[in-house]
């Protein structure tokens, strides 16, 4: 692999600006000043988005809330976009002390899937209804850009019945410039690569100096070789926990504006997970992070960064992801599984993890059909949409669709699409009945019009004919 970084690659994290924007004094008319350039849907500089990370007045914070909920509904409506994760193998030569892959712990169980047993995987994940995965691979000379590649091709190929994954994405170590091409090549949708921490220090604390994973430009790099691969979905994220919340939630936001800035296009989505229990995980956190504090950093990157996607994942239990949803996330897990292979051989999410086998403990582990069933009833449309991709809205294409509120035209349409699609094939009685009453209920507020009239005659093909994967 060519450990060069991008031609002219600099450090974006200026964290003497970082610890200045954050040493200012909570200001209720400033917060008010951004909140309003927040609700005209422009992104919020470095020193805009500190000014929203220090309000702590009760009614302030609540003016911040109720802004991101407003703001989510205008861009995102009330979709929920639903996905779980593969995890195809743990073989890892980073020793990341917060992880339990790190290859030092011995206790470890190891494991790659096959390719059998990878469709194994993938029918188990369509017999639920899943739609959309990301496949997850420790940093490993097993992982190539090639092996990756081949096990992405076996996920596409991969039909049971109705079921197929129409889109992949990846969560994998970061690449050279030739190895993103040749992922990409393969058809992948985002290509997620995590920081854990924008803090320098913090950084080297956790990640060993004689690893891959302890160059810490490297990792920053990744997204720039990444876009100049031809990659235009990408996923960036911080490990919450490992240092002081704010300053990573503003080394986000100062990764979304360098991406923005040199290739013209930000963050395909952000994740903010933090950290949980872990096989191995012996150490007191010296910056945990509050679920108050994590209601208030998710809100402000919905203010910060209203055309990217959020991601909360199963890490978080089912109240916080009920309460945060609301101002906040566009995308969540469901169904999920972190044993490798336990897809195909367990029966139900609901087991009992075992550590020794995953990288950490989930506080979610609802079906996918019982989450569904959740969502519709707070009156949430749960999508598998993945047309925006498939039609080529990805990139600078989708920032031109979406900044100016064109994307409504297409994702409340392809969510109802989706949704049927699932309830006709896999859904429980009492998630078809919720369902059904959630889309007539979006039918009758949706205007009359062509659009209307093209997804009433879907709908009705895909009930009549079975027809489906209408895109629009």
């Amino acid at each position: 692999m060519d450990r060069s970084l991008t031609k002219g690659a600099v450090d974006f994290i200026e964290e003497e600006r970082i610890f200045e924007a954050l040493s200012q004094k909570e200001d209720a008319g400033k917060v008010a000043a951004v909140l309003a350039k927040s609700m005209e849907k422009k992104p919020l500089t470095l020193d805009e988005t500190a000014a929203l990370l220090v309000v702590r007045d009760e009614r302030l914070l609540e003016s911040l809330f109720d802004a991101a909920r407003k703001l989510k509904r205008d861009i995102y409506g009330n979709r929920i976009v639903l996905f779980a994760p593969l995890y195809i193998g743990n073989h890892c030569v980073n020793d990341c002390l917060y992880c339990g892959f790190r290859r030092s712990l011995k206790t470890t169980v190891r494991r790659s899937l096959s390719d059998e047993e990878l469709v194994s995987e993938v029918k188990g994940l369509e017999n639920q209804g899943h739609k959309r995965l990301i496949l997850v691979y420790g940093e490993s000379p097993l992982y190539t850009p090639e092996y990756i590649a081949h096990t992405v091709r076996i996920v596409y190929q991969t039909k049971e019945k109705h079921g197929e994954i129409r889109r992949v994405n990846i969560n994998a170590a970061p690449l050279d410039i030739a190895g993103f091409k040749t992922v990409k090549e393969a058809g992948i949708g985002t290509f997620q690569v995590f920081q854990e921490t924008y803090h320098k220090p913090t950084y080297a604390e956790y990640h060993p100096a004689n690893t891959i994973k302890g160059d810490y430009m490297w990792r920053l790099n990744a997204m720039d070789r990444a876009f100049e691969a031809g990659c235009d979905d990408m996923g960036i994220g911080a490990l919450f926990g490992l240092y002081d919340w704010k300053f990573e939630v503003l080394g986000l936001i100062s990764h979304a504006l360098h991406l923005q800035g040199r290739y013209g296009v930000g963050p395909h989505t952000i994740s903010f997970p933090r950290i949980q229990p872990a096989n191995g995980l012996d150490f007191a956190l010296k910056h945990p992070v509050s679920d108050k504090d994590f209601k208030h950093l998710v809100a402000v990157l919905r203010l910060a960064v209203p055309y990217t996607g959020l991601i909360m994942t199963a890490r978080e239990k089912e109240s916080l992801r009920n309460e945060v949803m609301q101002f906040g996330v566009s995308q969540i897990d469901a169904g999920t599984r972190l044993e490798i292979g336990a897809y195909h051989e367990k029966e139900s999410a609901s087991e009992n993890q075992a550590l020794e086998k995953e990288q950490f403990r989930i506080a979610d582990n609802r079906s996918l059909d019982d989450t569904i069933r959740w969502l519709v009833r707070q009156k949430f449309i749960p999508s598998f949409c993945t047309s925006c991709y498939r039609v080529g809205r990805t990139g600078e294409h989708f920032m031109e669709y979406a900044i100016p509120g064109f994307i409504g035209k297409f994702c409340t349409p392809n969510a109802l699409m989706t949704l049927a699609e699932y309830l006709k094939d896999y859904g429980s009685p009492s998630t078809v009945e919720a369902a059904n009453e959630l889309i007539k209920e979006e039918l009758a507020a949706m205007p009359e019009g062509d659009l209307k009239s093209r997804l009433l005659e879907r709908l009705s093909d895909l009930e009549r004919n079975g027809t489906r994967d209408r895109l629009f």
